[in-house]
């Protein structure tokens, strides 16, 4: 959950992307499917060790992203209450990214930063930002992309090394589709395996799979590239 690219399309739809990168001896995550929140129907992969996810979309009007870390790298102080998998699952039991922040009981929980897409009319996209003592919400441009890296893994030199090559990618892009987003997430970079986009850092901390989430008039899918099966994963939602 530490590389997030944001992509606008035609009218309120839009392409979510996202590198997760994780330590190797973490357990294997479960595949997208549907799962019921409390009524709710949300699809996401599943962390098989704390039972939350680092993305999902629900059939009521979320899409949502997480990153590990603040505005800036924090020092871990654990015990945690709960872990942000579910932290983000959590908020789809709110009406918005407003009554999440002004209502949710942050205490004890590891900073992260959120990205919250809310279709219920039109289209919204906000920051989440978590940093240990406060909330912050920040609404972003929905008409422009954007991307984001997770500040626990990056320094703020390689931050901007990344959003160079995001803009590279979108001045060479001549569309914006899952394939394309997909690709650059895979092979974006200068060949550096500690910081490309797929990057793996002597086997302890890898990117373990691609996500992405394409929503649009047609519907929604979700594409789940396995990067340690090369196995990809597909699931339409109407």
């Amino acid at each position: 959950m530490c590389t997030v690219t944001y992509l606008p399309g035609p009218g309120n739809s839009f392409i979510l992307t996202s590198n997760r990168d994780e330590k190797e001896l973490r357990r294997k995550a479960q595949p997208p499917r549907k799962f019921s929140l409390k009524g709710q129907s949300v699809f996401f992969p599943k962390d098989m060790e704390a039972g939350g996810t680092w993305i999902a979309t629900g059939k009521n009007h979320f899409t949502l992203c997480l990153l590990n870390g603040g505005f800036q790298k924090h020092i871990p102080d654990p015990p945690y209450r709960v872990s942000r998998g579910l932290v983000l699952l959590d908020f789809f039991l709110y009406r918005d990214a407003a009554h999440f922040a002004s209502e949710y009981d942050f205490n004890r929980i590891e900073p992260f930063t959120l990205v919250v897409l809310d279709t219920s009319a039109g289209l919204d996209l906000v920051e989440l930002v978590w940093d240990g003592k406060r909330i912050s919400a920040t609404p972003k441009d929905k008409n422009l992309p954007h991307i984001w890296s997770s500040v626990t893994l990056y320094e703020n030199e390689v931050i901007a090394q990344r959003r160079n090559w995001f803009d590279n990618w979108l001045k060479e892009s001549y569309r914006f589709e899952m394939k394309e987003i997909m690709h650059f997430h895979e092979f974006g970079g200068t060949g550096d395996k500690m910081n490309d986009l797929l990057m793996n850092r002597n086997n302890e901390v890898l990117t373990v799979s691609i996500t992405s989430i394409h929503k649009s008039e047609q519907g929604v899918c979700m594409k789940y590239k396995d990067m340690t099966e090369k196995k990809l994963y597909s699931i339409r939602i109407i």
